[in-house]
């Protein structure tokens, strides 16, 4: 038997706009989550959130970013783009260990019939580090 993966954010669970099924296990993938964050989810895995130097850069950036005229959305992005954040993103997947065992043991959850669901803050409208784990993640599903 086989789970699956999904992703949401954490503003859609509270304000009842995640699609839900109800059985699934929502994993937060946040390195610094707030108190109520930890009452969205069923458990965080910080070791799965961006390192805190990327996070801090980018966010640095998207500020100037704002500064100069951009919607918070807009310059999320821009500055996702400017501080290469997938790819830099995808090399912590790759070289932490820590992160290297939590995506093992995700995976291992999911090939013994649990449906996760990534969470973290970032909406809809916003690139976010979950999609790109959400992808790590069933791709290496589909290789077993």
């Amino acid at each position: 038997m086989s789970g699956a993966v999904g992703d949401t954010y954490a503003a859609a669970i509270q304000h009842d706009l995640a699609d839900l099924a109800g059985d699934e296990t929502l994993v937060g993938v946040v390195r610094q989550p707030t108190g109520w964050f930890h009452a969205a989810v069923d458990e965080n895995v910080p070791e799965l959130g961006p390192p805190a130097d990327l996070l801090d850069e980018t966010k640095r950036r998207a500020e100037d970013l704002q500064m100069q005229g951009l919607c918070e959305e807009g310059a999320h992005n821009a500055a996702w783009d400017e501080t290469d954040f997938a790819d830099r993103y995808r090399t912590h997947l790759d070289e932490s260990e820590a992160a290297k065992r939590a995506v093992d043991d995700l995976c291992t959850r999911v090939r013994d019939g649990e449906t996760v669901v990534l969470v973290c803050f970032e909406g809809e409208r916003k690139r976010c580090h979950r999609t790109l784990l959400r992808e790590r993640l069933r791709s290496r599903l589909e290789r077993y």
